[in-house]
């Protein structure tokens, strides 16, 4: 067998075995009532039976085949529909053959609807389903500004703030008041808390709520920075902020007014105490994010930002591997320059052509004696480590020559600069 996948049915295949079907059951429910007027009296009520139960399965048939033929012509009908259609149509056109006691062709019709695609077919059928989701990824990108992953997340979110928002026990004004927090403008002055006109002049401004500002700073969602003098500024903390976003994910969590907000806390916390003073307190207090909420949630990153953030980190990298240095020329080096690796090989085939390798003899570090024999071999012997010593100087000075030589060969030693 080859390798392939069942395929499915084209609607047109569908249509067709779905009509060839119910004219089986048709054939075949004809000849259960000419086999009933034909009987006779020992066995007729058998074959009236059996006519009763074809005629069934037959009507059947045709049942699903005019639906197949509508739900044809309905665009908005997925082609399963189709297929049921045909898979019902040709099991009861055999079930009225089986009965019918005749011979059984309706099975090949199934054949026709499990067929088993080539290769060629299969390899088609995925370039359009990979074209398709392609297709839908890009206009869904450009509806949303983000990739799958981000989609995802801002699903996840939604979840989030589903659940989260309620007993937070906010309004609309709670949300104005973080929302002129993140602006950095929020500040507080003489026990006022104004909006600035502009960012760094803390002086007059729009009044916002004082109650709704202690109360959110109470409950650790705005945080006071000194600006200098008597003024502090109010920024969102990041419980603060969290809260923010989920408030906007899900504003049908936001209460109509303070009352109800008020009613809303009071009847979660009425249980927890026993004194009504404290249980009017408690309520007055506005409760934090619940715990893990702020772990859980993810800001989605449009792609926008990805490009930003990509280019960010592609030029950090760049000059902490040494790219770039502000203000400073990247030194390049002449045409006649030649490169390290060249360099390198003619100082080594200098020093090969200047220091001669001489054989090893075992005299080598012995004075040649007078003819008259009066120094004698002790005064004449030169250790070893002063022939070392004095071998390595001579190829140190011949080496240092061929060095200056190789480099006056380069025209642009002197200038180019290695990083």
């Amino acid at each position: 067998m080859t390798d392939t996948e069942a395929g499915e049915p084209t609607p047109q295949t569908c249509l067709r075995v779905a009509q060839e079907a119910a004219e089986l059951a048709a054939a075949a429910d004809d000849q259960a009532l000419n086999a009933a007027c034909r009987s006779s009296s020992g066995n007729a009520a058998r074959l009236e039976k059996v006519m009763h139960a074809v005629h069934a399965e037959a009507v059947e048939a045709e049942r699903y085949a005019a639906l197949a033929k509508q739900w044809a012509a309905d665009p908005e009908m997925p082609d399963s529909a189709l297929r049921h259609c045909a898979r019902s149509a040709v099991d009861h056109a055999v079930h009225a053959q089986e009965v019918a006691e005749v011979e059984v062709t309706a099975t090949a019709l199934r054949t026709e609807l499990e067929r088993r695609l080539t290769p060629e077919e299969r390899a088609e059928r995925e370039s359009e389903r990979r074209r398709a989701e392609a297709e839908q990824e890009a206009a869904e990108r450009a509806a949303t500004g983000m990739d799958s992953d981000n989609r995802h997340l801002v699903v996840m979110n939604g979840y989030l703030a589903e659940s989260a928002v309620p007993l937070l026990g906010w309004t609309v004004g709670h949300v104005r008041v973080l929302e002129a927090a993140e602006t950095g403008r929020l500040y507080w002055r003489d026990g006022q808390t104004r909006r600035a006109v502009e960012h760094g002049v803390w002086n007059g401004g729009r009044r916002v709520s004082r109650q709704r500002t202690q109360d959110l700073r109470g409950a650790g969602f705005l945080v006071a920075v000194d600006a200098g003098g008597d003024a502090s500024v109010l920024v969102p903390t990041p419980m603060g902020q969290v809260a923010l976003e989920l408030a906007r994910l899900y504003p049908a969590g936001l209460y109509d007014s303070d009352k109800a907000a008020y009613d809303a806390r009071y009847a979660r916390v009425a249980k927890r105490y026993r004194r009504m003073d404290d249980k009017k307190a408690a309520a007055r207090r506005l409760p934090a994010l619940e715990y893990g909420a702020v772990g859980r949630y993810r800001r989605p990153v449009t792609l926008v930002e990805q490009e930003a953030r990509a280019a960010r980190e592609a030029a950090e990298q760049w000059e902490d591997e040494g790219g770039y240095c502000p203000g400073v020329e990247t030194p390049r080096p002449t045409a006649g320059a030649r490169t390290a690796p060249a360099r390198v090989a003619a100082v080594t085939a200098s020093l090969s052509a200047e220091t001669p390798q001489r054989p090893f003899t075992p005299d080598a570090g012995r004075k040649p004696q007078s003819a008259a024999g009066t120094t004698t071999s002790v005064e004449n012997e030169v250790s070893p480590a002063q022939t070392r010593y004095e071998g390595r100087r001579r190829n140190r000075a011949t080496a240092s020559v061929a060095l200056r030589r190789a480099r006056g060969m380069s025209v642009g030693w002197g200038q180019e600069t290695l990083f």
